[in-house]
């Protein structure tokens, strides 16, 4: 079977088309589906990082689409086609113009950080919601705005994207980057003098059509940085989701969107010193309590407020002083959070399973301690009367 003509190679704006079904078969990926071959396609087949397009072959959906080692591509249909016969081809355009979009962005942006920080390019993935990049290098914050701030310079110049095959005796002369080694004829992209790679893939026909690239996240990655990029309508959507959220702080924090950052320091300083204060008083109620309890008598205390350290404080500091079990419960985890202390040399692991039991509990700890929760419904008179005679 002949190579199948890819005609989004030249043309990747073509999203309506007619060709020759030349075989068709079942797919023995996708079981009670066909994979249809036609003489060529607009349909770019799943490859170099960018996934497929999808649309309709003949008022079929194409689930997917792949090339095999022949260059032969196959479209997955949910019926088969009839080979001999003529297939109208329809490419989703909202898809395809989002991964030309994103891919000579990628392009721009990889360009731009070799050029600036020798960094490769040594992963990249269109994947959802952002594209994937790996670079070779550490990257500091600092390099990585810098490299966004020249990338989207280029995308203003908005000079020509171009793709083709150069001659043997032109690609020899030119350096351009590739992540492995190709043989054959090698399809180049220039994309608006940003960036010269060999790519397979679909890009717009001027930078100035990736509209903007936005780096999302960067963290280490083998060595190297793992970038999140978004470009065009994606960088759009996701600068008004921040937006959106930035305005949203904004009000409960009663600050503009500019000083977020200190209004939330601020807070975070207030709930600190808030945590000092609740355990310095949750302390005093533990000796307190302690205080009050009777020596050699198990103490049973049900509190409003004390969280799980609180509760630890009051049991240990009361078992220590009564030498005596002491359980503090209060409503918290699933229901009803309880915390057992036994005095010096005690065991209240065995206590803790049979409360649990009991009460369709759960929980566990060393033999000094246990702490866990019971349901909300759990009857405290019964709870309290359990634990009294144990």
């Amino acid at each position: 079977m002949l190579p199948t003509r890819r005609l989004y190679e030249n043309d990747p704006y073509l999203t309506e088309f007619t060709a020759a079904v030349v075989a068709c078969r079942p797919d023995q990926n996708a079981p009670g589906c066909s994979e249809c071959a036609l003489d060529a396609t607009a349909f770019y087949p799943e490859g170099g990082g960018q996934p497929c397009d999808l649309g309709l072959l003949q008022g079929q959906p194409v689930l997917a689409v792949r090339m095999d080692g022949d260059g032969v591509v196959w479209h997955r249909t949910a019926r088969p086609l009839a080979a001999g016969t003529a297939a109208a081809g329809s490419v989703d355009w909202e898809r395809r113009f989002d991964f030309m979009q994103q891919h000579t962005g990628e392009h721009i942006l990889s360009g731009t950080l070799h050029r600036m920080f020798g960094a490769e390019n040594v992963g990249f993935h269109i994947g959802s919601p952002w594209v994937r990049m790996d670079m070779s290098l550490p990257l500091t914050a600092g390099q990585l705005a810098e490299a966004e701030r020249a990338a989207n310079a280029a995308v203003q110049a908005d000079r020509p994207v171009r793709c083709w095959y150069p001659a043997p005796e032109e690609l020899a002369a030119l350096t351009y980057r590739s992540k492995k080694e190709i043989s054959g004829p090698v399809r180049l992209a220039d994309a608006g003098g940003a960036d010269l790679c060999a790519c397979c893939g679909t890009h717009v026909a001027s930078a100035g059509q990736v509209g903007v690239i936005k780096i999302v996240s960067a963290q280490n990655y083998k060595g190297g940085v793992r970038l999140a990029v978004a470009c065009g309508q994606r960088a759009l959507a996701e600068m008004q989701l921040l937006q959106s959220d930035a305005q949203a702080a904004g009000a409960l924090l009663s600050v503009p969107a500019g000083q977020l950052a200190g209004a939330a320091k601020r807070l975070l300083d207030a709930q600190a010193a808030d945590r000092q204060r609740i355990a310095a008083l949750q302390g005093s109620l533990a000796d307190a309590l302690a205080a009050a309890a009777q020596p050699g008598r198990t103490a049973v205390f049900f509190l409003d407020g004390p969280d799980g350290d609180g509760l630890r404080r009051i049991a240990v500091t009361t078992a220590a002083r009564t030498g005596a079990l002491c359980a503090a419960l209060a409503p918290g985890g699933q229901g009803l959070a309880y915390a057992l202390a036994a005095p010096e040399g005690g065991d209240v692991r065995e206590l803790c399973r049979r409360l649990n039991a009991q009460f369709s509990g759960r929980g566990g700890g060393k033999p000094g301690f246990c702490q866990g929760s019971l349901p909300a419904e759990a009857d405290r008179q019964a709870v309290e009367t359990f634990l009294r005679r144990s």
